[in-house]
């Protein structure tokens, strides 16, 4: 295996996710690599925050740019559990961001119930890779929290 593959990163985003859910947010995590180096990690922090706009992938972009120096992430990767947001995926879109990479599907939240044209037209999309870890944390959360 491939030490750099997709899986390597999406389990660094599980970190991320693993972190979240620690703090008792809902345990989504985002990395943003660049030329196989993770260049930003962000896990959800809307409570600790008091934000509904600080979720994992928008606190990764942010801290990628920084990075970068530029508000564009056309040659990066954004590896994150959960399916993007509306928001998040605008947010991805504005950014131009590369490739995403998510695990498992928001069927509430999702971006896919519009569709693929709300992210950029060059961005690759693929998903599905560790999707059943992701769900079954989110449902262990949401079933402790009931």
């Amino acid at each position: 295996m491939n030490i750099l593959s997709d899986e390597y990163f999406m389990k660094k985003a599980f970190d991320e996710a693993e972190k979240a859910k620690e703090e008792n947010e809902v345990p989504v995590g985002a990395v943003i690599v660049s030329n196989n180096i993770v260049i930003a990690k962000a896990h959800n922090q809307v409570e600790a925050l008091n934000d509904p706009t600080a979720h994992a992938e928008i606190l990764a972009i942010t801290s990628a740019t920084n990075y970068l120096g530029s508000k564009y992430l056309e040659k990066c990767t954004l590896y994150v559990t959960l399916e993007p947001c509306m928001m998040c995926a605008s947010a991805l879109n504005w950014a131009k961001i590369e490739r995403i990479v998510y695990a498992a599907e928001d069927s509430k939240n999702g971006f896919m119930k519009c569709g693929k044209q709300v992210l950029h037209p060059k961005t690759k999309l693929e998903f599905g890779l560790m999707s059943e870890k992701s769900s079954e944390m989110l449902k262990s959360f949401f079933k402790e929290k009931r």
